[in-house]
Order: structure tokens, then sequence, then C-alpha cells
């Protein structure tokens, strides 16, 4: 895919124009016409060049239509050159990431396939080099791929390698699948058959059964290991879940080690892996982390359900691990004095990466970090003498400055990193119960809560804790009759929207906009109705709901432009419209943004206003216009011409600038400016 992204990237300019991009949906068939001009021109018997030809679309569809020619020296040189080249045995791959996108996905940091092969040879080959090579995929389809890559396995090897006949590699993994398939099934109906067959009349196979499919296996290719926990300064020591070798769908139960396992509150399980045979290891074995060969795999962090009626509590367990067909790694922690209870331990065994020295750090993972750590019980504390089960004295005064005492003990909350938040927030949590004491105990609480919880994802545990917030909605306020107390609720969901699920925002949606309705009826735009709130405060909790289709965003944005021709319309209704149509989400999926036709309208009321006096606008059109690299949700080159070519005229910021001409990260001043709030630090808007 990136070989032939690479070629259309090249061919882009003869057909859009200098300087230009064609539309997503033409840039994805040229992308195509390139995959079957590359098989072509690599093909043994290869033409010179090749035409590629891109038809116009609806009534011009003769007369946008554009032509041109990619030979086969330019072929080999992008293709051949440019991912296959010749490297050494002890290579790396640049880790770099580059600046080419298209069709939405991201281009690799090194395109040099042969300098990954080097790498994944000398981490896993231990010192064999292979004598025989099985080609898969249509890309080896073009011979000169074909004949580059075996010469370079026989440079590194010394002497030329195998190759073994495949006529269509393109169908490798389905015909795999499919023999797998029937394998698998010839072996269900060869154990379905034993019983029925009496020891006189057994026959080898079931009738039906002509030829036997043989089953290819290999095992588990890394032993697993769950990181036990273990003393500052001693060296990390884990348990063997899994050994290198165990066959797929085998379980295996550590009789031998019985573990505590908590149920009803946070917990995280560390594993890594190994794929080096020197000293096979054991199922069950504890042994110190310490060598090569050493990758971590993703934490798992979760909250195991406590039985009902319970809190908190925990129960004595067994590890049983299993390989499955597809080569995912299943654990079950099964009850020790009842096989059939068990959690499952959902790991992903992708996406390891190479341990390093900060292992060791890694085994009192649960804690937050750094030196406000050891000022945390103080912390909480002070949350308990607020929200806590005694009834203590504690005048208005004293609640209302929790905040301020926290920032006293621990640094302007600003500086607060992302583990002291949710742990505060966890504390908050626990303590939720009380949180409706007086009205300034509701708002105290919601202040806190969705600060430390903001913007409601980024860190482990979050989708678990939105869960238990999302409970706390339907409560609703303790206290409705008190303005103060609307503002809260309103600030507190708009900071943590980014959490809550599409049919949840959807809900949220429904509610605000009801209260707007009446807000808006009252005929002030700063009204602080008790039953309703601050219009300003909903609207941007509208403009933060990125979950909810684009649509809904679109009609909304509309009925904003409308309230923008009273005069007295509060300038963050443009900051709305710009979060309403952003090319660039903080948490949904890209395919949630309103598309770039459906934007232009709102952009086009912001390039009607005068940005020298109105630089909310301005900030809208850059959010609006803002470069992402993914074609289908950039808006036309034009478009983003006129939006800079304004920009410039009204003394815009470079960095503004910057955003709209090319893929660049959005600073921090721009990130609180856009969110409405600061980020955590840690945490970075893309």
């Amino acid at each position: 895919d990136n070989m032939d992204l690479a070629l259309a990237h090249q061919l882009e300019a003869q057909f859009a124009g200098e300087g230009q991009r064609l539309p997503a949906q033409r840039f994805a068939q040229l992308v195509q016409r390139c995959r079957i001009a590359k098989e072509q021109l690599l093909a043994a018997d290869a033409p010179e060049q090749v035409g590629i030809t891109l038809l116009g679309g609806g009534s011009r569809l003769l007369a946008q239509t554009r032509s041109a020619t990619l030979t086969r020296e330019q072929v080999r040189q992008q293709v051949v050159e440019g991912f296959l080249p010749r490297a050494q045995i002890g290579d790396a791959p640049a880790r770099r990431q580059g600046a080419l996108r298209g069709l939405g996905l991201p281009y690799p940091a090194d395109a040099a396939i042969s300098r990954h092969l080097a790498q994944f040879l000398s981490q896993h080959a231990g010192g064999a080099l292979p004598d025989t090579v099985l080609l898969n995929g249509g890309v080896f389809h073009a011979h000169e791929l074909v004949q580059r890559l075996t010469q370079q396995l026989g440079d590194w090897r010394g002497k030329p390698v195998r190759v073994l006949h495949n006529p269509h590699p393109d169908w490798a993994v389905a015909r795999g699948a499919a023999a797998y398939g029937l394998a698998r099934h010839q072996a269900e109906q060869l154990q379905s058959s034993e019983p029925e067959q009496s020891s006189a009349q057994a026959q080898p196979t079931p009738a039906a059964i002509k030829t036997m499919v043989p089953r290819i296996g290999g095992g588990a290719v890394r032993s697993y290991w769950l990181l036990l926990p273990g003393k500052k300064g001693e060296a990390p020591q884990g348990i063997c879940l899994l050994p290198r070798g165990t066959e797929e769908g085998v379980r295996i139960l550590l009789s031998g080690r019985r573990f505590a396992l908590k149920l009803g509150q946070a917990v995280r399980f560390n594993l890594l892996a190994n794929s080096q045979s020197h000293s096979p290891a054991q199922a069950g074995q504890i042994a110190v982390l310490a060598g090569e060969g050493w990758v971590e795999l993703p934490p798992l962090s979760m909250v195991l359900p406590a039985p009902e009626g319970r809190d908190k509590t925990q129960v004595e367990v067994q590890l049983q691990a299993s390989m499955s067909e597809v080569g995912t790694l299943e654990v079950r922690c099964v009850a020790a004095n009842d096989a059939d209870q068990s959690w499952l331990l959902p790991f992903a065994v992708r996406g390891a990466v190479g341990a390093s020295a900060s292992i060791a750090d890694d085994a009192d993972a649960m804690g937050t970090g750094g030196r406000k750590d050891q000022k945390l019980p103080a912390a909480v504390a002070l949350m308990e003498r607020i929200f806590g089960n005694q009834a203590q004295e504690v005048g208005p005064k004293e609640v209302r400055q929790l905040r301020q005492s926290l920032e006293k003990m621990l640094g302007p909350r600003e500086g607060w990193e992302v583990g002291l938040l949710r742990a505060l927030f966890d504390a908050l949590l626990a303590r939720a119960k009380r949180r409706r004491r007086t009205a300034e105990h509701e708002r105290v609480w919601l202040n806190l809560a969705g600060w430390c919880l903001r913007p409601g994802v980024g860190a482990e545990l979050d989708a678990w804790r939105m869960e238990q917030v999302w409970a706390l909605y339907g409560q609703g306020l303790g206290h409705p009759r008190e303005a103060g107390n609307w503002t809260e609720w309103w600030v507190f969901w708009r900071r943590v929207a980014a959490g809550l699920n599409e049919a949840q925002q959807m809900e949220l949606l429904e509610d605000v906009a009801g209260h707007m309705q009446k807000a808006v009826q009252k005929n002030s735009k700063s009204s602080h109705g008790s039953q309703h709130g601050n219009y300003s405060d909903m609207l941007r909790l509208f403009a933060a709901m990125e979950a909810v289709p684009w649509q809904y965003r679109q009609e909304m944005g509309r009925w904003m432009l409308q309230r923008l021709k009273r005069p007295d319309e509060t300038v963050q209704t443009w900051w709305a419209i710009g979060r309403l149509a952003a090319r660039q989400s903080l948490a949904a999926n890209a395919h949630l943004v309103m598309p770039a036709g459906a934007a232009q309208e709102f952009l086009d009321a912001t390039l009607e206003q005068d940005w020298r006096k109105n630089e909310t606008a301005m900030f809208a059109a850059v959010q609006m216009a803002r470069m992402t690299g993914d074609r289908a949700r950039d808006l036309p080159d034009e478009l983003r011409a006129r939006v800079l070519e304004k920009m410039r005229a009204s003394g815009a910021p470079e960095r503004w600038i910057a955003m709209v001409e090319q893929v660049v990260q959005m600073e921090a001043e721009d990130q609180k400016r856009s969110l409405g709030d600061s980020l955590p630090p840690g945490l970075v808007l893309l």
C-alpha cells in the first residue's frame, strides 16, 4: 500500500496541477491505478512505460479526464530502490515519523523493508539465517521485487536461498485459512466418530474424509511472564504463565501457585515476553527478569467486579493461561475453591516494545509518580474532612477553600500530573455519596472532580471511571435551585465529555438542548436561571460533544449562526462553531468529524467577519481549516488559501498560520483555547 501511495504522490501534480491536491476519492482512484501499473512495470517481461488515466466526474466526465505516463525506471527507483535498498544484516530502521500521509493512514518512519527484515533476523534468527523463503502477498507478483529480496537474503547468508513455488501469492492467506479450517474440521470429525466405533468395526478415518489435510503448528513463539510485585531497588521478578512452544488451545494451570486477586478496586497487571530459547522456561517458574530478549506488553489496568452487595474484597485464585488459534493470549484467574468461577484478563500481546532498564520502576506502576505522591495521603485527608463519613464541624468557608488548600499542599493545579489528578479523583469518587451535604459541598465536588478527570480519556482506567461518573448523571443535582450548582454541573460534563460514548452524549445533548432553549427564552445571554444555568456554559458543553453525529452538530451550528445575527450574542458562540466543525477532534474517531463540504458554510460565515476585531472568529476558522494530512477531512487547497490570505492580512500569529498551512502539533496555549481548559501535563492534543 505504501509503495502505491508513494507512486501516487509522485504523479499527483500531473493530475491536480502544480502545488494542488486531488480530492480524496480521485486520489484513491490514482492509488489503485498506480498499483496496477507497478505490477505491470516490475513483471519479468515488463513494458518500458504504462499510461495512467483518471476519468472526470459528473457532467464533466471527459473534460476533467487526465492522463500521465509511468516508466519502468521511475517505478524501479521509487519502489525497488526506495523500499528494498541493499542493506547490511546489522542495519536497523529509522524511527523518525515521516510527514507523508494518505488515505488517512500514516506513512512508515522508514520505508526500507530490507532494514526491517535485517532487524527482525538479527533479533529472532538466533544466528541461523533462513535457507528457504515463501513469498506471500500480491506485491510479489512483481518479478524485480522477488529478485531483489532473494538476492538480499542470499547476500546475508553467503549462498542463494530456495524460493518455494507459490503461483498466487495474493491468495496465500485465504488458501492457508481454508486449509487450516478444513484440517480443524477433519480433526473434529475424527473426535466425534471415535465413541461410536466399536473395536471390531473401527476405521482409520470416517469414509467422508478421503484426503487428510495436515495441520501446521509451532506453538507460542514467546514465553509469557507476569511481573510480580517487589521492593524498590531489587531486581524485578516474574512468573512464567506460558512457556515458549506451548501448542494452541492447550490450557496450563499453575496449580502449585496461589494468588490473592483484588475485586472491586483498580488493579494493574504487567506482562512481559521473551523469544530467546537459550534456557527454556517452565510454567510456574519464578525468575529474575534480566538479560536480552525481553519485551514489555501493554499493561492491563482494570476493575474486576466484586460480589453483589460488597464494594471491595479479595479472593484466592490460581492462574490459567492458553494461546488461542489466532495467536492471542488468554489468562484466567480461577477461584481456588470453585473451578467454575473465573475472571478473564484480556491481555493484548501485539504491539510489544523492547524492554528497558525501567522494568523495575513498573513494578510500582500504580503509583502516581513524583514528589507530590508523598503528600497524597495528606491531600486525601483534606478531602476526607470535607466529604468523609464522620460528621465534622466544617464551615462553608473551609468547604469553598478546599481547592486552594490542596494547591498550597501540592502546588498550582495546572501542574498536577495525570497520575496525581486521577488519584485525587478516585478519592473524590469514593466520597461521592457525601457530595450533596450542602450546596457548597456539591459545587466544590463538581469543580474539583471535573478538573481531576479532564478530559475523561488518556489515563489508565478512565473508561471505568467514566462508567462510575455516568451513574451520577441520572441522579442529577442535589441543589437544583442554586445557580452556581448549575454552572458547575455543566462545566463538569464539558470537562469530561470526551470520555462519554455516542449514546451518552446524545442523552446529554437532549438534556442540554431543553435547558438551553428555556435559558434563551429568558432573553438574556447571561441568564442564571436556577432551573437552567448559564447559557454560555451550556453552549460550550454542546460544542465539546464530539461523538454526537455530525448532522446534529451541523443543525446546532446553523442555529448558532442565526443567534450571531443578534447584537448581544456572546462571542463564545464563534468558539463553539469552531469546535463543532473542527478538522481534528480530541477523542472521537476521525469519521465523526464534520465533512469538509458541510463545514464550508460555517467557514464562510467566519470569513465575513473582521478578524482584526473578532479574534475568536479567526481562531474558529483556524480549527475548521486546520491541515491534518488526511485529505478526506482537509478542506480544498483553494479554500485554505483564502483563509491563509485573510489570516496574514489580519496579523494572525505565525503558529496559527502554520496550523492551516501544514501538519503541525497544536501548542499548549492553543490547546487550552480550543478545549476551554488546559490538558493535564503529559497529555497532548494531536
